[in-house]
Protein backbone atom coordinates (compact mmCIF):
# COMPACT_ATOMS: atom_id res chain seq x y z
CA UNK A 1 0.00 0.00 0.00
CA UNK A 2 1.08 3.59 -0.41
CA UNK A 3 1.45 4.95 2.76
CA UNK A 4 1.28 8.71 1.64
CA UNK A 5 -2.16 8.25 0.47
CA UNK A 6 -2.98 6.46 3.81
CA UNK A 7 -1.79 10.04 5.47
CA UNK A 8 -3.37 12.09 3.37
CA UNK A 9 -6.87 10.98 3.67
CA UNK A 10 -7.78 11.96 7.09
CA UNK A 11 -6.24 15.31 6.22
CA UNK A 12 -8.58 15.62 3.34
CA UNK A 13 -11.86 14.48 5.30
CA UNK A 14 -10.82 17.53 7.74
CA UNK A 15 -10.74 19.80 5.06
CA UNK A 16 -13.64 18.92 3.28
CA UNK A 17 -15.86 19.19 6.75
CA UNK A 18 -14.63 22.54 7.13
CA UNK A 19 -15.87 24.10 3.75
CA UNK A 20 -19.41 22.36 4.46
CA UNK A 21 -19.45 24.49 7.76
CA UNK A 22 -18.21 27.64 6.12
CA UNK A 23 -21.20 27.24 3.47
CA UNK A 24 -23.69 26.73 5.81
CA UNK A 25 -22.29 29.81 7.81
CA UNK A 26 -22.51 31.92 4.87
CA UNK A 27 -26.13 31.32 4.20
CA UNK A 28 -27.23 31.68 7.65
CA UNK A 29 -25.62 34.90 7.44
CA UNK A 30 -27.41 36.18 4.30
CA UNK A 31 -30.67 34.61 5.27
CA UNK A 32 -33.48 37.78 6.16
CA UNK A 33 -37.17 37.65 7.00
CA UNK A 34 -39.18 40.34 6.44
CA UNK A 35 -40.36 42.47 9.42
CA UNK A 36 -43.74 42.75 9.59
CA UNK A 37 -45.57 45.91 11.08
CA UNK A 38 -47.74 45.24 14.02
CA UNK A 39 -51.75 46.16 13.70
CA UNK A 40 -52.62 49.58 15.08
CA UNK A 41 -55.44 48.34 18.22
CA UNK A 42 -58.74 49.89 17.25
CA UNK A 43 -59.94 52.90 18.54
CA UNK A 44 -62.37 52.68 21.18
CA UNK A 45 -64.17 55.71 22.66
CA UNK A 46 -64.37 53.60 26.01
CA UNK A 47 -62.04 55.25 28.85
CA UNK A 48 -59.15 52.13 29.54
CA UNK A 49 -59.68 50.21 32.06
CA UNK A 50 -56.96 50.68 35.05
CA UNK A 51 -54.51 47.94 35.79
CA UNK A 52 -56.14 45.86 38.48
CA UNK A 53 -54.50 46.46 42.22
CA UNK A 54 -54.69 44.16 45.25
CA UNK A 55 -57.23 46.23 47.88
CA UNK A 56 -55.63 47.41 50.92
CA UNK A 57 -56.74 45.28 53.86
CA UNK A 58 -59.04 47.64 56.52
CA UNK A 59 -55.92 48.28 58.68
CA UNK A 60 -54.54 50.25 56.38
CA UNK A 61 -57.45 52.24 55.20
CA UNK A 62 -58.21 55.97 56.24
CA UNK A 63 -61.75 54.72 56.80
CA UNK A 64 -62.69 55.28 60.74
CA UNK A 65 -58.78 56.81 61.23
CA UNK A 66 -58.95 59.19 64.12
CA UNK A 67 -57.93 62.96 62.74
CA UNK A 68 -54.65 64.74 63.72
CA UNK A 69 -55.13 68.37 64.70
CA UNK A 70 -51.85 70.86 63.61
CA UNK A 71 -50.91 72.85 66.11
CA UNK A 72 -50.09 76.57 66.16
CA UNK A 73 -45.90 76.99 66.19
CA UNK A 74 -44.85 78.06 70.36
CA UNK A 75 -43.60 81.39 70.01
CA UNK A 76 -39.73 81.79 70.47
CA UNK A 77 -38.57 83.40 74.12
CA UNK A 78 -36.58 85.34 72.19
CA UNK A 79 -39.70 87.01 70.25
CA UNK A 80 -41.56 87.28 73.59
CA UNK A 81 -38.72 88.24 76.09
CA UNK A 82 -36.14 90.79 74.67
CA UNK A 83 -32.82 90.00 76.19
CA UNK A 84 -32.43 91.42 79.45
CA UNK A 85 -28.36 91.78 79.20
CA UNK A 86 -27.83 95.06 78.17
CA UNK A 87 -30.08 96.80 80.63
CA UNK A 88 -28.51 94.94 83.62
CA UNK A 89 -25.25 96.06 82.19
CA UNK A 90 -25.92 99.57 82.14
CA UNK A 91 -27.17 99.12 85.37
CA UNK A 92 -23.73 98.02 86.87
CA UNK A 93 -22.17 100.20 84.94
CA UNK A 94 -23.95 103.32 86.57
CA UNK A 95 -23.24 101.89 89.57
CA UNK A 96 -19.51 100.59 89.36
CA UNK A 97 -18.62 104.02 87.15
CA UNK A 98 -21.12 106.80 87.80
CA UNK A 99 -19.06 109.56 85.59
CA UNK A 100 -18.15 107.23 82.99
CA UNK A 101 -14.97 108.00 82.96
CA UNK A 102 -13.63 104.28 83.14
CA UNK A 103 -15.74 103.65 80.25
CA UNK A 104 -14.72 106.62 77.97
CA UNK A 105 -10.87 105.55 78.33
CA UNK A 106 -11.35 102.28 77.17
CA UNK A 107 -13.92 103.15 75.09
CA UNK A 108 -13.46 101.01 71.16
CA UNK A 109 -13.63 104.15 69.25
CA UNK A 110 -10.03 105.50 70.92
CA UNK A 111 -7.18 103.32 69.66
CA UNK A 112 -5.64 101.74 72.70
CA UNK A 113 -2.16 99.79 72.97
CA UNK A 114 -2.91 97.72 75.64
CA UNK A 115 -4.35 94.65 75.85
CA UNK A 116 -8.19 94.98 76.23
CA UNK A 117 -10.72 92.01 77.42
CA UNK A 118 -13.68 93.18 76.48
CA UNK A 119 -16.67 91.45 78.96
CA UNK A 120 -19.01 93.94 79.81
CA UNK A 121 -18.36 94.91 83.44
CA UNK A 122 -15.74 92.15 83.93
CA UNK A 123 -13.62 94.10 81.02
CA UNK A 124 -10.13 94.10 82.29
CA UNK A 125 -6.60 95.15 80.54
CA UNK A 126 -3.48 93.53 80.73
CA UNK A 127 -0.27 95.49 82.57
CA UNK A 128 3.03 94.20 81.89
CA UNK A 129 5.82 95.41 84.67
CA UNK A 130 8.98 94.05 86.05
CA UNK A 131 9.45 92.54 89.34
CA UNK A 132 13.42 91.69 90.20
CA UNK A 133 14.12 91.42 86.54
CA UNK A 134 11.86 89.27 86.07
CA UNK A 135 8.85 90.25 83.92
CA UNK A 136 5.45 90.28 85.23
CA UNK A 137 1.87 90.28 83.49
CA UNK A 138 -1.47 90.83 85.39
CA UNK A 139 -4.82 91.18 84.44
CA UNK A 140 -7.19 94.36 86.22
CA UNK A 141 -10.64 94.94 85.89
CA UNK A 142 -11.22 98.78 85.54
CA UNK A 143 -14.50 98.60 87.22
CA UNK A 144 -13.38 96.73 90.12
CA UNK A 145 -14.13 98.68 93.80
CA UNK A 146 -10.52 97.81 94.79
CA UNK A 147 -9.01 99.92 91.65
CA UNK A 148 -8.90 103.34 93.23
CA UNK A 149 -7.98 105.21 90.19
CA UNK A 150 -6.32 104.50 86.21
CA UNK A 151 -4.19 107.11 85.15
CA UNK A 152 -1.94 107.56 81.95
CA UNK A 153 1.45 107.94 83.35
CA UNK A 154 3.05 108.65 80.02
CA UNK A 155 2.69 108.22 76.42
CA UNK A 156 4.31 108.10 74.14
CA UNK A 157 5.99 110.41 70.95
CA UNK A 158 4.94 108.04 68.51
CA UNK A 159 2.98 105.45 68.52
CA UNK A 160 4.55 101.65 67.52
CA UNK A 161 3.00 100.45 64.37
CA UNK A 162 2.39 96.95 66.89
CA UNK A 163 1.04 98.10 70.06
CA UNK A 164 0.18 94.72 71.00
CA UNK A 165 1.91 93.67 74.13
CA UNK A 166 2.69 90.27 72.98
CA UNK A 167 4.78 92.31 70.57
CA UNK A 168 6.22 94.77 73.41
CA UNK A 169 7.27 91.26 74.89
CA UNK A 170 10.28 90.80 72.74
CA UNK A 171 13.41 92.17 74.62
CA UNK A 172 14.26 94.86 71.54
CA UNK A 173 11.10 96.46 72.23
CA UNK A 174 9.90 95.83 75.83
CA UNK A 175 9.92 98.89 77.92
CA UNK A 176 11.39 97.10 81.75
CA UNK A 177 11.10 98.68 84.83
CA UNK A 178 8.47 101.58 84.60
CA UNK A 179 9.35 102.89 88.28
CA UNK A 180 11.54 106.12 86.96
CA UNK A 181 8.19 106.67 84.66
CA UNK A 182 5.41 106.70 88.27
CA UNK A 183 8.22 108.39 89.77
CA UNK A 184 8.38 111.62 87.53
CA UNK A 185 4.25 111.43 87.41
CA UNK A 186 4.28 111.53 91.17
CA UNK A 187 6.32 114.21 91.11
CA UNK A 188 4.75 116.66 89.15
CA UNK A 189 1.11 115.94 90.13
CA UNK A 190 2.24 116.68 93.90
CA UNK A 191 3.82 119.65 93.11
CA UNK A 192 1.00 120.67 91.24
CA UNK A 193 -1.56 119.91 94.25
CA UNK A 194 1.10 122.06 95.79
CA UNK A 195 0.31 125.10 93.82
CA UNK A 196 -3.46 124.79 94.36
CA UNK A 197 -4.47 123.63 97.29
CA UNK A 198 -7.89 122.56 96.30
CA UNK A 199 -7.19 121.07 92.78
CA UNK A 200 -7.25 117.17 93.26
CA UNK A 201 -4.63 115.80 90.88
CA UNK A 202 -6.30 112.47 90.05
CA UNK A 203 -9.98 112.66 88.31
CA UNK A 204 -10.94 109.62 90.38
CA UNK A 205 -10.07 110.74 94.00
CA UNK A 206 -13.22 112.88 93.49
CA UNK A 207 -15.29 109.70 93.41
CA UNK A 208 -14.11 108.67 96.81
CA UNK A 209 -14.33 111.80 98.38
Amino acid sequence: MNANCLLRRPVGCLKTALRQTRHQRLLTRSMATAVEKPEAPPKSSARAKPPFKLPKPAKFRPEGKPLFYVWPQVESIRTTHKNPMPELDAKQRATLDPTGARTRLFDITRPMPPSIRRRGVDTAILVRSQLMKVGVEMWYKIYSPTVIGIDIVWRRPKRARRARLTYMRKPKHDMGNVDHLVYAWKKERYGMRARAKGQVGSRFEKEQK
